[in-house]
C-alpha cells in the first residue's frame, strides 16, 4: 500500500492518520517563525548553492532541419547532457506557448480556490490533492502542497480527482498530456539512438507507457534558509518534463556534490533522467538528485510530468547494451514493485535505485 498523508486545515483540530497541514493555509497566517516540523537539520538546509553553472540547453528545432550535420551535433549535445548532467532545458520543443501558459494559469486558479473545494480532491492512494512520501508523524515536511494525477493512459484516469474548476482544467490537462507524450517519445528515441540502439528501442520494448502529473505549489516561506519545498530525490520513471515559473528560481540539481540552481528560461521545459531510464540504459544515463527551495516573498508553481513504462511492465537493461566490457548493472523487475518501494517511504536522495541494482 502506498503511504499518503491526510491534509487538513491547521485551524481545525483533526487528529488521525499522518497529519499534514495545508501549507498554503499556514502561509496565510503571516507566520513570523517556521513550525518545527518544517525545520531541516544543518546539513540539509539550502545554504550551499553554486549559482555560476548553467545546465545544458537543447534546441529541439535542430532535429527538424534538413541538415544531418545539425541533427548529429545536437544529438551529441543531448547525449552528453544526459550522461554528464542528467538534466537539460529544451527550447523550440513544439508545444504551443498558449498551451503552456494556460497550464500555469489553471494551476494558479485551482490553488486560489477555497480550501473546502480543494479538499474535495483529498489524496488517496497517491492520487489527489495533499501530500505524499509521508512515512511517520514526526517526519520533517516539505513546504509545499501538491496534486498528483494519472494522465495517461486515458483509461486509467481517476476522474474523481480531476478538478472541475477552473472549467477548462480537464480539457487543458488532456491537451498538455498528449503533447508531453509526443515529446517524451521523441526524447526516448533520440536517447536510444545516441546509445547505439534502434531509435524506437526504448519505446518498442515498452509499448504501453504511463504518464503522471504532479502540480507543485510553494507558498512564501517565513524562513527559506531553514526549509525545503521538495526533499532531495531522483525521479522514479524514465523521464520527467517540468514546466516552471519564469520569474522565480526554485529547482536545484546536485552535480559533483554541489547544488546548482536551474535558472528559468521563458518558454523552455526542464527535462531530467529518471531511475527507469538509468536501468533501461544499463547506467549510460543516470538519474540525478534534485530538490526545490522556497522564497520568503514570492510563491511559485511547477508542473512535473513523469513518463515511462506502464506499472505492470517488466523493466531491465536493454540486452544490446550488455557485453563483457559492460556487464549488467541492474536486475529485471516489475515496475509496480519498484514504484511501491518508491512511494511507500519518504524522499531520500537516490536510495530507491538500490532496489534495482545487482549487488556485487
Amino acid at each position: 500500500m502506498f503511504n499518503s498523508a491526510m491534509v487538513f486545515d491547521p485551524s481545525e483540530g483533526i487528529s488521525e492518520g499522518f497529519l499534514v497541514p495545508v501549507v498554503q493555509e499556514l502561509a496565510s497566517q503571516n507566520l513570523h517563525s517556521l513550525p518545527q516540523r518544517y525545520i531541516r537539520s544543518e546539513k540539509e538546509r539550502p545554504n550551499n548553492s553554486t549559482p555560476h553553472l548553467d545546465i545544458p540547453i537543447i534546441d529541439m528545432g535542430m532535429f527538424m532541419r534538413d541538415s544531418d550535420l545539425c541533427k548529429q551535433k545536437e544529438l551529441e549535445k543531448l547525449g552528453m547532457a544526459c550522461k554528464q548532467w542528467g538534466f537539460f532545458q529544451a527550447v523550440n520543443h513544439g508545444i504551443p506557448l498558449s498551451l503552456t501558459e494556460r497550464m500555469k494559469a489553471i494551476v494558479k486558479e485551482f490553488i486560489q480556490l477555497p480550501l473546502e473545494e480543494k479538499l474535495n480532491y483529498k489524496i488517496e492512494e497517491f492520487e489527489g490533492y495533499g501530500q505524499a512520501f509521508v512515512a511517520s508523524d514526526d517526519q520533517i515536511l516539505d513546504w509545499a502542497d501538491i496534486m498528483y494525477l494519472t494522465t495517461l493512459p486515458q483509461e486509467e484516469r481517476k476522474m474523481n480527482f480531476w478538478p472541475t474548476k477552473p472549467v477548462d482544467f480537464r480539457e487543458t490537462v488532456d491537451q498538455y498530456a498528449l503533447e508531453i507524450q509526443k515529446l517524451g517519445n521523441t526524447f526516448l528515441c533520440l536517447l536510444s539512438e545516441y546509445a547505439g540502439l534502434k531509435a524506437d528501442c526504448f519505446i518498442k520494448k515498452y509499448e504501453k507507457m504511463t504518464q503522471l502529473m504532479r502540480l507543485n505549489y510553494y507558498p512564501p516561506c517565513p524562513r527559506p534558509d531553514l526549509a525545503l519545498g521538495l526533499s532531495p530525490h531522483s525521479d522514479g520513471y524514465a523521464l520527467t518534463v517540468l514546466l516552471q515559473d519564469d520569474e522565480t528560481v526554485g529547482l536545484q540539481i546536485c552535480k559533483d556534490s554541489e547544488w546548482i540552481p536551474v535558472q528559468p528560461i521563458p518558454g523552455a521545459l526542464v527535462v531530467n533522467i529518471g531511475d527507469m531510464l538509468e536501468v533501461m540504459s544499463n547506467g549510460i544515463y543516470k538519474s540525478i538528485e534534485h530538490r526545490a527551495i522556497t522564497n520568503m516573498d514570492r510563491d511559485r508553481i511547477s508542473i512535473a510530468m513523469f513518463y515511462g513504462p506502464a506499472r505492470e511492465t517488466e523493466v531491465g537493461p536493454a540486452p544490446e547494451l550488455i557485453d563483457e566490457l559492460h556487464p549488467c548493472q541492474y536486475r529485471r523487475f516489475i515496475l509496480a514493485d519498484y514504484m511501491q518501494n518508491f512511494l511507500s517511504g519518504k524522499l531520500e536522495g537516490k536510495k530507491n535505485i538500490e532496489f534495482a541494482k545487482i549487488k556485487s
